[in-house]
């Protein structure tokens, strides 16, 4: 199971207001046991977009990426550790700066 050790989060500009709801961007460092497949000693990082439209809210999208290198890893997540990345956001959004 991952763990969220730090984190930072903007509110996503639309100007132009294209984008349904409202966008989140967090950046979320994780460790992982070192016998989990995703381990890296460099650390890892995950990209979470997150969306607000209305009542509902939810990950667009994440993605994992190695934090020293700043190398994308193609790894998908399990369902548990998907829901406490979407959790997390979720309970962070009020500290978001606009």
């Amino acid at each position: 199971m991952l763990t969220i050790t730090e984190y930072e989060a903007e509110k996503i500009k639309d100007p132009f207001r294209i984008l349904q709801g409202t966008r989140y961007e967090f950046k979320l460092d994780i460790e992982v046991p070192d016998d989990d497949e995703l381990y890296t000693e460099n650390g890892l990082y995950v990209r979470v977009i997150y969306k607000v439209d209305e009542d509902q809210s939810a990950i667009v999208k994440y993605e994992i990426y190695e934090k020293t290198t700043g190398q994308y890893l193609d790894f998908e997540l399990e369902d548990d550790e998907v829901e406490l990345l979407e959790n997390f956001c979720r309970d962070h959004l009020d500290e978001v700066d606009e």
